[in-house]
């Protein structure tokens, strides 16, 4: 018998809310769920180690982005399902991996798709399923976060975006698998785990969240003219053939700045670093995903 959980975040919505997905679940038989809100993301932990404890192996995580990060972070390495239901701004671990945005559709695929196991990336001893980005990223991830995001949503990074175009750039210096690989100015490093950003855009065309590697990418853009020329090549997915971006990938990473700098994870900005230490952990988190359609 298979134990379900549900953590949500109560400030998120999708088709119906949370009193559609209760009665969707009920329909599929699941009357009873383990049944936690919480009103930020960063209180979702809590919530699924007291889920795991009492014996969950299949956690429904309604949220965006930040939210399901969160979640990862603690089921990552434990041996609990987890179940998107995609109910975020960008939701770009959903839309790589193929969860639809629709409440019965995504609890469908919860308890009747295949279950995946999927790579998860750590930095600084956090687990993340999507990026990991900082500088320009992170500032703009940073600034679109509130009001302006509940707002606008996506626009809102558009915003933001077009406001840090003029950053400093930061000494950086990057090992890759123990090898020097960047030692230079940059305006934005970004570490995938999955290829696609907002809109289908394919920062790492050849990234894939089950190959037991990371992709990294960093921008050595300054000013509005150089990053124009460097998100025309991103936008077409050809982002390696601009002279302004070097990418290329591995196991683990060695980043360090030459002053305190913002990070992101999945959308979710952190405090200013100079150090960001990166690794893939392959086979991670086991999560729902569609059948494949023949």
């Amino acid at each position: 018998m298979t134990s379900v959980a549900v953590v949500a975040h109560s400030g998120k919505t999708l088709g119906g809310g949370l009193t559609e997905l209760r009665s969707v679940l009920a329909a599929e038989g699941v009357v009873d769920p383990l049944w936690y809100e919480v009103p930020k993301s960063k209180r979702a932990p809590k919530c699924v180690r007291k889920a795991l404890s009492d014996g969950a192996d299949l956690v429904f995580v309604w949220g965006g982005d930040g939210m399901v990060q969160r979640c990862i972070d603690v089921a990552a390495g434990s041996n609990a399902t987890m179940a998107i239901l995609p109910a975020g701004t960008a939701n770009l671990f959903a839309s790589n991996i193929g969860i639809p945005k629709e409440v019965a559709a995504a609890v469908a695929i919860g308890l009747h798709g295949e279950r995946h196991a999927f790579d998860v990336g750590v930095v600084n001893g956090e687990h993340f399923a999507v990026m990991a980005g900082a500088g320009f990223d992170a500032l703009m991830i940073r600034d679109a976060d509130g009001p302006l995001k509940d707002r606008f949503g996506r626009l809102a990074y558009i915003w933001t975006g077009a406001r840090n175009l003029r950053s400093r750039r930061v000494g950086t210096r990057i090992r890759v698998d123990g090898k020097k690989w960047f030692d230079g100015k940059a305006s934005c490093v970004l570490v995938g785990n999955v290829g696609k950003l907002i809109a289908d855009v394919a920062a790492f065309p050849g990234a894939e969240p089950d190959d037991g590697q990371l992709e990294i990418g960093v921008v050595t853009a300054q000013g509005a003219w150089q990053w124009s020329r460097a998100l025309a090549r991103t936008a077409i997915g050809k982002a390696e053939r601009s002279p302004f971006v070097h990418v290329t990938r591995g196991k683990k990473f060695d980043v360090r700045f030459s002053k305190k700098t913002t990070y992101e994870l999945d959308g979710g900005d952190r405090k200013p670093v100079t150090r960001l230490r990166i690794k893939v952990e392959p086979a991670a988190i086991t999560v729902c995903v569609p059948v494949p359609s023949e």
